[in-house]
């Protein structure tokens, strides 16, 4: 009997003490609920939010602040708190703050487009914003919050093309009325007529290669690539080209020579291909001394997903320097305007290019050193299944027969290239 009395005092107290702490763990559990969070009401505000509020601003893409009698914050997205808008309980910005202090005495709905100093930048860079103020129930006052930087961004971009694009097209077109009226003064004079004549056609050119690039870009930024993809063999992409500036090239005694991995190809509309490339390597030419060489040079990478193609193209030029680089592959950007204006340069073609990279999942890189040449990189997804072959630093290309090593992208080393009689 003791030790069954025992056994029951002691089921007795496990009871209890169980008891106890199931009481205690809902009682905590109950305590961290009600503990306040960023995107939760504050436990000390006498202003709840009506039904229904909290739900809807829960999926607003804007950033929504919600403010008691006293500019406390009650309830803030964390947008906001990743905008900077609320710090410390409370909003951080003083206009929005004066703003929501009159709503809340007269009940107007305010809006106004501030500039705000970018957080954790420490370059003064503006984040631009629309902030909206209304209203909400009797004793608390709504806060809307929309970013318009990159709204911004993309209008500047778009009034600096047009009016890019206006210049670009009012210069050839007032060359081309000037002449006319030359020619028609010069009428008695066949000399004058036929200089005059010469330069008119220049001028046509020109415009009709702005037009036909202005196509070819807005065709790269808005057609789908892939739709009419198909495997590109490389060494045709590099044939064109070296056969599209062969004449220029000439004029110059500029030495084109192509080296690299055989057999590689690219999968993604050849035409696009054919023109960055092309691009790429009359820029070379276009900004290459008389008498130096330009070279172009495949080989595949291996990266993480599938192995990728390399395409450098590297000329022994004039250049560009490191604050030219940053931009060189914006729209109408010459690094040398009287050069491209000597060649009939539109400052398009890299643009061109970049997009053309972009669409097929690629990229195109700059490398350069003024006074000693650039190094332009094309890097695409390869077509295909990845081959069994040597990983080294490349295989030989075969050019008409002969062998060229792949040498590295930089001008000391254009030396390595076939001389040009064993280009084709």
């Amino acid at each position: 009997m003791d030790v069954n009395a025992a056994v029951a005092a002691a089921a007795a107290i496990a009871g209890l003490c169980t008891g106890v702490i199931a009481m205690l763990a809902f009682r905590w559990s109950e305590r961290d609920q009600k503990k306040p969070t960023r995107t939760s009401l504050r436990p000390d505000s006498n202003a709840p939010l009506p039904p229904g509020v909290d739900t809807v601003l829960s999926v607003l893409s804007s950033s929504a602040v919600v403010l008691d009698e006293s500019d406390g914050v009650v309830k803030a997205s964390s947008a906001a708190y990743a905008l900077g808008l609320v710090r410390g309980g409370r909003l951080a910005v003083e206009p929005m703050l004066n703003m929501a202090r009159d709503t809340r005495r007269d009940g107007e709905i305010r809006q106004v487009e501030l500039d705000l100093p970018r957080r954790g930048t420490g370059r003064g860079e503006a984040l631009a914003v629309s902030a909206r103020v209304a209203p909400l129930g009797s004793r608390l006052v709504l806060l809307l919050v929309e970013d318009l930087t990159e709204a911004r961004r993309i209008e500047a971009v778009r009034r600096d093309f047009v009016a890019n694009v206006s210049h670009e097209l009012k210069t050839p077109t007032g060359a081309l009325s000037l002449l006319s009226e030359a020619v028609m003064d010069a009428s008695d004079d066949p000399e004058a007529v036929e200089r005059f004549a010469g330069r008119m056609q220049i001028e046509a050119t020109r415009l009709t290669n702005l037009v036909q690039e202005l196509i070819d870009l807005s065709r790269v930024q808005n057609d789908d690539p892939l739709e009419d993809a198909e495997p590109v063999r490389v060494d045709e992409l590099v044939a064109e080209a070296i056969d599209r500036c062969r004449q220029q090239a000439g004029s110059k005694q500029i030495t084109m020579a192509a080296g690299g991995t055989a057999e590689l190809r690219i999968w993604g509309n050849r035409g696009q291909l054919a023109a960055a490339l092309g691009n790429l390597v009359e820029n070379a030419v276009n900004y290459s001394p008389a008498r130096t060489r330009v070279g172009i040079a495949a080989r595949r990478v291996a990266v993480p997903g599938g192995d990728e193609i390399e395409i450098a193209v590297t000329d022994q030029g004039i250049g560009i320097s490191e604050k030219d680089r940053e931009r060189v592959f914006e729209r109408f950007y010459r690094v040398d305007p009287a050069r491209s204006r000597a060649t009939g340069g539109t400052g398009l073609g890299l643009a061109i290019v970049k997009h053309v990279a972009a669409s097929h999942g690629g990229e195109v890189t700059v490398w350069s050193s003024e006074g000693q040449g650039s190094t332009f990189t094309l890097r695409l997804p390869e077509a295909g299944a990845v081959r069994e072959r040597d990983r080294t630093s490349g295989g030989p290309l075969i050019v008409n027969g002969d062998e060229a090593a792949y040498p590295a992208a930089t001008p000391d080393t254009l030396d390595s290239f076939p001389a040009p009689e064993a280009l084709p």
